[in-house]
């Protein structure tokens, strides 16, 4: 097997860190194996890659998508660093509102897996960032959703002061004001 998956104190959330093949050219590495995901509990099957270019201080999220088009995702750094986040918004669930972060680099390669139930973010700690990121479902406008990146209920720990964050992003809810139809199983 090419890569470690890590569970995270949440154990839905899966960091990935494959094994980096280097010499004096640079490096191969395996981004995704399907066989190895499944393999380790992460079964959804990927059908839009998203892209996003973001400055230093840069607060993308906290999003999600409602069901029937709920996505689960899977973040690569491919240019810069990142903190990335994950908080859990299933109704019921052990560790609502609860959230883990994690670096993620072009320099250390590990991606992180976020199902269907959990809001995502990231703030952009290098120079500028390169992000990809596979989802499970089209984006759809209609079932689009978010909490605010600040929520005090949450207490998120982002490591930079002053975040750059869009109008659309700074007037999502909080958490306990958004309606998402996520229920813990």
């Amino acid at each position: 097997m090419v890569f470690t998956f890590k569970r995270l104190q949440i154990p839905e959330i899966i960091l990935i860190e494959p094994k980096v093949f280097t010499d004096n050219r640079g490096f191969f590495l395996e981004s995704f194996k399907e066989s190895d995901f499944l393999a380790n509990g992460i079964s959804k099957k990927f059908v839009q890659d998203n892209f996003s270019h973001s400055a230093y201080g840069v607060i993308r999220g906290l999003h999600y998508q409602n069901p029937p088009k709920a996505q689960a995702k899977l973040i690569t750094v491919i240019r810069g660093e990142i903190f990335d986040v994950a908080v859990d918004i299933r109704k019921n669930s052990p560790t609502y509102g609860k959230w883990v972060g994690e670096i993620l680099s072009e320099i250390n390669h590990r991606s992180l897996y976020v199902p269907e139930g959990f809001a995502h973010g990231f703030c952009v700690l290098s120079k500028e960032s390169d992000v990809l990121y596979k989802v499970s479902n089209e984006y759809s406008r209609e079932d689009e959703d978010g909490v605010i990146w600040n929520d005090p209920a949450i207490n998120i720990a982002w490591p930079i002061k002053n975040p750059i964050i869009s109008s659309k992003d700074g007037q999502l809810r909080l958490l306990e004001d958004t309606n998402n139809d996520f229920a813990y199983q």
